[in-house]
């Protein structure tokens, strides 16, 4: 299995995925950094650490999906195009174990896009001289958070860039999620839940209550019923994408 994996980062050496990710997360962070600041001109309440929680994580919603549909199918397409799967099966090299490596693979990219993230709102914090000290636990939990809602998403996205070939319906799928992300906090929570890109916000440290008089950034207290349901989805699209693939004719 580790040779594997090992294999599945050599084919990508040249493809250059990090530089996309953080070529997006780029764009993400140069939108919320003009957005945090131009609300802490117009309200200087809002120059606190969970104001830049808040936005990151709504801002994931719509960026996280797409990034997360680029980068499966980069690495899923590969195979398609080089018609590598007789090959493969010819050799001792199972489908399960390929359909994993490339799984653990993605994840690991977009597990160093996250780390990005978090070193971003550190950096912003201290830029903007936010009060008080960066909680630790808000951090870890937005990590936590995001890094969960990726795996159920690439879970997902392996799924349908394995089963079909014509890469333009995986990316479909990662911009109809990034818009679903995005509005997001527009639905009753009932059918919010329902959708995993909403898991972003959901799984949020932070949130933003709207109120007439006056509206503040509070601690999202941790839904263990939101984390379970992550949990299963992640474990039913890998599960299912598994069977799939490995029943699939080549």
């Amino acid at each position: 299995m580790i040779k594997i994996l090992g294999l599945e980062y050599f084919k990508i050496r040249r493809k250059k995925i990090w530089i996309m990710i953080i070529l997006f997360l780029v764009i993400e962070m140069l939108w919320a950094f003009i957005s945090i600041s131009r609300s802490i001109a117009s309200n200087p309440d809002h120059a606190v650490w969970e104001s830049i929680f808040f936005s990151i994580s709504s801002m994931n919603g719509f960026f996280m999906p797409i990034i997360s549909a680029v980068v499966v199918s980069r690495i899923c397409d590969m195979e398609h195009k080089g018609s590598t799967w007789k090959m493969l099966v010819a050799t001792n090299v199972g489908r399960g174990h390929l359909y994993a490596a490339k799984y653990i693979c993605t994840n690991s990219l977009l597990l160093y896009g996250i780390f990005v993230q978090a070193l971003f709102i550190i950096v912003f914090g201290l830029i903007k001289d936010f009060p008080g000290t960066l909680q630790i636990d808000l951090l870890i939990r937005f990590i936590g958070g995001t890094l969960l809602t990726t795996l159920a998403v690439t879970a997902l996205q392996q799924w349908v860039s394995f089963a079909i070939k014509n890469q333009a319906f995986a990316l479909c799928l990662g911009m109809l999620g990034g818009f679903i992300g995005m509005t997001a906090g527009l639905f009753p929570a009932a059918i919010r839940q329902i959708f995993i890109w909403s898991y972003y916000l959901d799984l949020s440290p932070v949130t933003y209550l709207y109120a007439e008089p006056a509206s503040a950034y509070l601690v999202q207290p941790l839904s263990f019923g939101i984390v379970v349901g992550a949990l299963i989805m992640t474990v039913l699209f890998y599960i299912a994408g598994n069977i799939h693939i490995s029943r699939q004719e080549i």
